[in-house]
């Protein structure tokens, strides 16, 4: 059940704030959804969100549950919810040292969690282009991958994504690979 007031049928897009504490209690929603204990799939009663009780059948593929992933870079909240509540995050491609104090931050936050940072895979959507200049974008992957990121995911530049997704496999990923 969503409670009086939410988006919806009137078409209104909450303030950010809202929609932090949306996606919170989302995230402890499936955290209780996906949990093998019985006695955590009860009843949830939060400020947006109440469910009569959690009981997800058939129970996922995935075990103990899926992982979760939240993307952003967001230093208040973003990479606190990472910190306690998601398996991986996806940081925003800015340069290399921006990523690596903004995992710095995630670190300070697994800290507070009580949880192990290297239990969080960090990963990015990158920025840059492989083809256009192979060095450059290596020393950079170099880079990131010294701040702790174990995947970067890119978009085709271009007419041709498949040439230009060809040449990525052909020419930089070899060379990748030994980052």
């Amino acid at each position: 059940m969503v409670r009086a007031g939410a988006p919806g049928a009137r078409g209104a897009f909450p303030p950010l704030r809202e929609r932090f504490e949306r996606l919170e209690e989302a995230l402890q929603i499936c955290t209780q959804l996906w949990s093998a204990a019985d006695e955590d799939q009860g009843r949830y009663a939060g400020k947006y969100y109440e469910l009569s009780e959690t009981v997800c059948v058939p129970t996922p593929l995935q075990q103990p549950r899926p992982l979760i992933v939240i993307g952003g870079s967001g230093e208040r909240k973003t990479l606190r919810l990472v910190a306690q509540y998601a398996d991986a995050c996806n940081v925003f491609g800015e340069r290399p040292g921006v990523v690596a104090s903004k995992l710095d931050v995630l670190r300070r936050h697994c800290d507070d969690a009580g949880r192990d940072y290297d239990s969080i895979r960090k990963t990015m959507i990158g920025m840059g282009d492989p083809v256009a200049d192979p060095d450059g974008f290596l020393r950079s992957r170099e880079q990131y991958a010294a701040a702790g990121i174990s995947l970067v995911t890119l978009m085709p530049r271009g007419d041709d994504p498949v040439a230009w997704t060809t040449r990525v496999c052909e020419d930089v990923l070899p060379r990748m690979k030994a980052l």
